[in-house]
């Protein structure tokens, strides 16, 4: 019966490149009406069914043209198998950040992050203080809103313009978010390229490196050329880490050994999971106080120790410090916080896989493919595309899902590494979203920060620079990876 319905459909006519599209025009229709609607609460829920709705049109689509209603799922199954892995990540970042946390590791790097603030470097201080800070915490939206408002507060004491200063926060913190391995856009990359999270990362670094250094650069002579006045003081938000937390470079240990674990090829699984026991232990030791009370407890034992840990692990997990701006920088959502975003990238599977059971994606692939001959053009139409969504569907988690499961078999066709899309994804759809005033991440980050995006723009140099350094080494061919036969097998199957 199955070889009966697969010869049918081998006979069927291949879509046009117009019905391909039908599918995808929906897509984006709605999601721009949908984030009209709900701003910045469309991640909520409603943009995942409109997903869903676009697989259904997708359907309608392969309906017409005699595609089985088994085959469609078949492809939804193994395309979610297919992400299996990521979405173990995902749980296991969760668990990372949410330990992280209570071992003091994330409060022990803002606390020396901080330190490196001097007025007469003030802006690229900025953009390294929230580096730091994001890399750690793995959000430029929790960057933004915490430390984010304190540096556009000092920035107003030293006569220092909040535009300039906006621009190098969410520099900062946009590089931060890009090479954390807790960011969930930097999860969701790789697992729509097909690729995985740590091979991504460092695949970045050949970008992502170079364009943050022009940035740093570009803010030191700002800086030195402007007049301040005053002093910056951050003496409240260390004083409340040291209340709060016991700091101590101790705890750089554990974060140094994940490193090495990655830079060893560790599969990301394991290092992760290690980084979360390894961190677990750190909190025992030294913040005791702080575990027995998450465990509900004054007083440490086995069982508190045991409850503190699995609540930092598992759910949300809130630290209250004597300040305002500390309190929402020192939050978790441990593996439940992840939830959202693993529940995004199921709905995006279920119109990939049926956009594939079709024939939609490999004919946009093969339309894709005869227009850009180059490969440059072909990494041109990637991010001319992330930044389009951008623009229409105003979310930076579609603008990395749609085009990852659009662009991912004409780069495979081409005979390039998925990391070339994963990378593309991020230094395009990424970084570009807050330089958008009516996209959720330009809104949210203009709102926090009391800084038209006008204003931001032009200075958010990280940002707006790093699409064009990725087409910048695709045009020169520098670094760009190419499928070993393997890998080409591999993907056949």
């Amino acid at each position: 019966m199955q070889d009966t319905s697969n010869e049918i459909v081998s006979q069927n006519k291949e879509l046009s490149i117009w019905e391909a599209l039908i599918p995808v025009i929906a897509l984006i229709g709605m999601l721009a009406y949908n984030v009209f609607i709900f701003g910045e609460d469309a991640l909520g829920g409603s943009n995942q069914f409109i997903l869903l709705m676009g697989g259904a049109v997708a359907a309608l689509v392969g309906a017409f043209n005699k595609v089985s209603f088994d085959k469609m799922i078949d492809k939804v199954a193994h395309n979610i198998q297919s992400t299996t892995g990521a979405i173990l990540i995902l749980l296991m970042v969760g668990a990372l950040a949410g330990t992280w946390l209570i071992s003091g590791i994330i409060p022990t790097m803002i606390y020396y992050g901080l330190q490196v603030l001097n007025p007469t470097i003030f802006l690229a201080a900025c953009v390294i203080i929230c580096s730091v800070i994001s890399v750690a915490t793995g959000s430029s939206w929790t960057t933004s809103a915490t430390v984010g408002i304190a540096l556009i507060g000092i920035a107003d004491a030293l006569d220092i313009s909040t535009g300039m200063t906006a621009g190098a926060i969410l520099s900062g913190a946009y590089f931060g978010d890009k090479m954390s391995p807790l960011s969930d856009t930097t999860n969701l990359a790789p697992a729509m390229a097909g690729t995985d999270l740590f091979t991504h990362i460092r695949y970045m670094t050949i970008t992502t490196v170079p364009t943050i250094l022009v940035t740093l650069i570009v803010f030191i002579i700002i800086g030195l050329n402007l007049d301040a006045s005053g002093t910056a003081n951050t003496e409240g938000i260390l004083n409340s880490i040291e209340k709060t937390f016991y700091v101590t470079p101790w705890l750089f240990v554990v974060p140094t050994l994940v490193i090495i674990l990655i830079v060893k090829k560790t599969p990301p699984l394991i290092a992760l999971l290690l980084g979360t026991l390894l961190a677990a232990v750190a909190a025992l030791i030294f913040q005791p106080e702080l575990v027995a009370l998450l465990g509900g407890s004054e007083q440490l034992n086995f069982n508190t120790a045991y409850q503190g840990i699995m609540n930092s692990i598992t759910i949300e997990t809130a630290i209250e410090t004597d300040n305002k701006v500390l309190n929402d920088l020192f939050s978790s959502g441990g593996m439940q916080g992840m939830l959202g975003t693993i529940w995004l990238i199921i709905c995006a599977m279920v119109f990939g896989g049926i956009m594939e059971a079709v024939g939609a994606l490999a004919r946009i692939s093969q339309a894709l493919l005869n227009l850009f001959h180059t490969t440059f053009g072909l990494f041109a139409s990637t991010v001319a595309s992330c930044l389009a969504l951008n623009l229409t569907a105003s979310d930076q988690y579609l603008a990395i899902v749609v085009p990852g499961k659009m662009f991912s078999q004409a780069y495979r066709d081409k005979g390039l590494a998925p990391e070339n899309l994963s990378r593309s994804l991020e230094d395009s759809a990424t970084v570009t979203s807050v330089l958008v005033p009516w996209n959720t991440c330009g809104a949210y980050h203009s709102g926090v920060l009391g800084v038209p995006v006008a204003s931001y723009l032009m200075y958010a140099i990280f940002n707006y620079l790093s699409p064009f350094t990725t087409l910048l080494f695709a045009a020169f061919h520098i670094k760009i990876k190419h499928l070993t036969q393997k890998d080409a097998d591999v993907a056949q199957v």
